[in-house]
């Protein structure tokens, strides 16, 4: 069925001071809409979020949703992003997404997401001799989006060909004052030999860039993944507060991992059967 204004023109008759003239149709609009979000590449986990329905119930959260706020509704003439930082499941991504969604349906802006280590193993496709897409064809929407979120920001493993390739992203998208949100679960502190440290993970060129690029704020609050269901805000006000009176039960992401990998790492002496259809434990 054609729209009734624009006849699927894309332009609708207006008058104006007793001048006809036309002007873009509301359904071009939401189409554009529609393709600018589709082309964002917002996971489906995501796609709900917006910042109405990020409640913050401490003082952390409260600063970074006023300051996420305030950025999506100055776009575009906002001087940083933002950097967010904390322990998995307080909300960064949450955040994040929410803002890129507002700037996408509110300014028509060409917006971005990206899992870093997902968009590493793009780019890393792109070299395999039969593959149809280049590296430039990669980048190019990374380095010139209006709004890039990088997701996840130091959770790859570290090598030269990681810093190189994250360093061009960053630094193409600095000199031409684009406005990016990265987010991370590493602590923000000058420390070259913890492998928790954001420093260690990405190096001083690049923390440099980021400090002059975004506005950091770390999000202190409780894993929502562990909220119970039908849980609400006071449940994750408890569970907050349990994490703070207990921070050594909340290993850091590389600790995390390495506990992972050594449960996951078969053992010779372990054959116990857990009666799940994958068989032998360790397999």
């Amino acid at each position: 069925m054609s729209c009734p204004l624009c006849d699927d023109t894309g332009w609708k008759p207006i008058e104006e001071g007793g001048v006809r003239r036309v002007t873009r149709c509301d359904c071009w609009r939401q189409g554009l809409g529609s393709r600018l979000m589709t082309d964002a590449r917002i996971p489906r986990r995501y796609q709900h979020c917006d910042l109405d329905s990020f409640v913050p119930y401490n003082e952390t959260l409260e600063r970074a949703v006023a300051h996420a706020r305030q950025l999506a509704d100055e776009f575009p003439v906002v001087e940083r992003g933002l950097f967010l930082l904390g322990q998995p499941g307080v909300g960064k991504t949450h955040l994040a997404v929410a803002v890129l969604r507002q700037v996408i349906q509110t300014r028509g802006a060409r917006g971005l997401f990206y899992d870093t280590r997902d968009l590493l193993r793009v780019i890393r496709g792109t070299y395999d001799p039969v593959a149809r897409t280049t590296e430039v064809e990669v980048l190019r929407p990374v380095m010139t989006a209006d709004l890039l979120v990088l997701d996840d920001l130091g959770a790859e493993k570290t090598s030269e060909w990681v810093e190189e390739t994250l360093n061009l992203i960053v630094n193409t998208r600095y000199n031409e004052r684009r406005v990016t949100l990265f987010t991370s679960n590493y602590e923000d502190k000058p420390d070259t030999t913890d492998p928790d440290a954001l420093l260690f993970r990405i190096g001083y060129r690049m923390r440099s860039r980021l400090h002059e690029m975004c506005e950091f704020y770390h999000l202190d609050g409780a894993d929502y993944r562990e909220l119970p269901p039908n849980g609400g805000i006071d449940d994750l006000q408890m569970l907050w507060k349990k994490r703070k009176l207990s921070p050594g039960t909340s290993p850091s992401p590389s600790r995390a991992r390495q506990a992972r990998a050594q449960i996951r790492e078969p053992q010779a002496d372990r054959r116990t059967d857990l009666g799940w259809p994958g068989g032998k434990a360790g397999r």
